[in-house]
């Protein structure tokens, strides 16, 4: 086994041990820890290959967004890309037969991400696992008001969710970065290196050049005006779902391809 799968397996068991505590500071301690070693994780990676001979070349792949609420569960995947150093663009459509420059199929949204194969691989592992929980949350998700239409609650309920699962990766990215920045600082005997701001500014401009040679016109889309109620409630499940989770080890179907 390699240190990268002992490391995502690492992942999977505090998150088998998050959803088996019995009390809320447990699932939170466990949860936080996995969140942490998912960042350190890109962190390291992000370091490793900026000691290789040659600059790493960012990958991207393509996800279908299956009805319904499709631009929600997009919503939910650029919340979990953007922290870890990944772009994404909706695309209106699905590929055909695969993707870079094939048409794509009328009636449909996709996601097309760019980043580094390490961060893709990061992004898969949490996009697999939340969308599971989002759909399960989603299932029991209705309004209090008899009158509220359930669709527009569920969408509100969505982004909610998104929101504290963005807000969480922030804060274990910062951390993350912190720690590995102030451990080049403290390094004494040999070269430190390069800092983790200067290495991760390198990924990020290789990874927006991809996605600018990709989408040379790209626009941003209109913001959107949602009138559910379930905001408040969909947050409070994004701060509770298992960041990753022992789902994904079951042998499911990527999410991204």
């Amino acid at each position: 086994m390699s240190d990268d799968d002992r490391m995502l397996e690492r992942v999977r068991r505090l998150l088998a041990k998050a959803e088996g505590a019995t009390t809320e500071q447990e699932r939170d301690a466990y949860n936080s820890k996995a969140a942490e070693l998912i960042a350190r994780y890109g962190i390291e990676e992000a370091l490793l290959e900026a000691q290789q001979s040659t600059r790493p070349t960012p990958g991207d792949r393509v996800v279908c967004l299956d009805a319904p609420y499709a631009r929600d569960k997009g919503s939910l995947l650029a919340a979990i890309a953007t922290p870890l150093g990944v772009r994404a663009v909706m695309v209106k459509g699905a590929p055909v037969g695969g993707r870079g420059g094939v048409p794509y199929a009328p009636g449909a949204l996709s996601m097309h991400l760019f980043g580094m194969n390490s961060d893709l691989e990061r992004v898969d592992l949490l996009y697999t696992s939340l969308l599971v929980q989002a759909a399960h949350g989603l299932a029991v998700a209705r309004p209090r008001n008899a009158f509220e239409s359930v669709a527009a609650y569920r969408r509100s309920w969505m982004i909610g969710f998104a929101y504290s699962i963005q807000q969480r990766l922030v804060a274990a990215e910062a951390a993350a970065h912190s720690t590995a920045e102030a451990g080049i600082r403290a390094s004494s005997g040999e070269a430190a290196g390069p800092s983790v701001s200067l290495v991760l500014a390198d990924r990020a401009a290789l990874v927006d050049d991809a996605l600018a040679q990709a989408y040379p016109r790209l626009r941003n889309a209109p913001t959107r005006m949602l009138s559910g109620s379930g905001g408040a409630e969909g947050a409070a499940a994004g701060k509770r779902a298992d960041l990753g989770g022992k789902r994904v080890a079951g042998g499911r179907r990527r999410a991204l391809r």
